[in-house]
């Protein structure tokens, strides 16, 4: 059996409020295979958003051993960690963060670029995308073209377009209606196998949970499985 994708041994957070300090996790331990889906389902505050940004290196924690792609993310310097965000791993939020003054393909297309791609390639990558999301003929669409659903899908066309390995997924279809949350997460549902990509999806919706082909539930600093 391969090592796992996401490995995290006695992961403990903590928050200050003045003099009280907050537990948001206390000594998870988490394993996670290449090429499925995990959902976290929990109420809001519970640590979900904190959990999945530990593992996008984009908070720091107080003790125990997180593991992603190999890399031991309590040990990198801030250098490394920012070529660990740009290489490894996509975001997605609930909030789409499109550019507003950039047409849909250039949203996608600029994070590889930036990347150092030359940018005919970065832009046949964006093409490849807005088709793979069903929005190819929305590339030259700005945002405020654009409906919410169609938002979130260049977002997460965005977030793949540097090939990372690890997409997370924060509420993403918390800020949509019904008929396009469902397009949004059927999509999700479809990266492993479209991409290869492995996904961690927090959110507080128990029907978009059950996406997962493993689940979890994060409460009072405890990660529980629900079904693997």
């Amino acid at each position: 059996m391969s090592d796992p994708i996401i490995s995290c041994k006695s992961l403990t957070k903590t928050f200050r409020s003045g003099a009280e300090k907050l537990k948001i996790l206390e000594s998870v331990d988490f394993q996670l295979e290449k090429g499925s889906i995990c959902t976290v389902l929990g109420p809001s505050g519970s640590g979900k958003s904190t959990f999945l940004a530990i593992l996008g290196s984009l908070e720091r924690f107080d003790s125990g051993v997180v593991r992603v792609c190999g890399y031991d993310l309590g040990t990198m310097p801030e250098k490394s960690l920012h070529v660990f965000r740009k290489d490894i791993v996509g975001f997605v939020f609930q909030f789409h963060f499109l550019l507003n003054d950039f047409t849909a393909l250039e949203n996608i297309a600029l994070p590889r670029y930036a990347a150092g791609i030359p940018r005919a390639e970065a832009w046949d990558s964006a093409r490849k995308l807005l088709n793979l999301v069903g929005l190819s003929d929305r590339a030259a669409h700005y945002p405020s073209q654009l409906s919410g659903g169609e938002r979130q899908r260049v977002a997460i066309a965005r977030a793949l377009v540097n090939k990372p390995s690890i997409v997370l997924a924060d509420e993403p279809t918390g800020n949509l209606d019904a008929a396009s949350a469902k397009e949004v997460a059927k999509l999700i549902s479809e990266l492993p196998t479209a991409t290869g990509t492995t996904v961690v999806l927090v959110t507080h919706d128990a029907e978009l949970a059950a996406l997962g082909s493993t689940s979890y539930s994060l409460k009072g600093g405890a990660l529980e499985c629900l079904r693997s």
